[in-house]
């Protein structure tokens, strides 16, 4: 998914991303890339008759059909996605003495904003008088 929404990315020198995943590896790329301006192109791969009979139960006649950006998500829509653990577009979860602190991306096609949130969360639920931001 990092590697489409770096190709949506001006400044990246990453013009294009193949790959393979699953449909809700689609599906969020499609989200990002709506909220990006990029575009993706999907098809479905299916490896036995269970899974065709699946996908026509879910709605899909045509298993061959290449799907769009468009056909995966419509109308407005908000992405949100939080690094786990370290990778090219997010930083992971790096954990204080009292604290974690997060990295996370949100998009949105109504507001056309992108934001990079770099969140502090304390374990204790007392009101701290003070916060420490450590260097990246």
């Amino acid at each position: 998914m990092t590697a489409s929404i770096s190709a949506a990315v001006r400044g990246t020198n990453d013009h294009l991303a193949v790959g393979i995943g699953g449909t809700r590896q689609a599906i969020l790329s499609a989200a990002a890339l709506r909220c990006l301006g990029g575009e993706i192109q999907a098809q479905l791969w299916p490896t036995s008759r269970r899974e065709i009979e699946q996908a026509r139960e879910q709605g899909v006649e045509d298993v061959e059909r290449i799907f769009t950006t468009e056909d995966l998500i419509a109308g407005e829509t908000i992405f949100a996605a939080t690094g786990v653990s370290n990778g090219d577009l997010l930083r992971g979860v790096r954990f204080l003495a009292d604290s974690a602190r997060t990295h996370s991306l949100v998009m949105c096609t109504r507001c056309n904003w992108v934001r990079f949130i770099d969140g502090i969360h304390f374990f204790a639920r007392d009101r701290r008088e003070e916060v420490r931001l450590l260097g990246p």
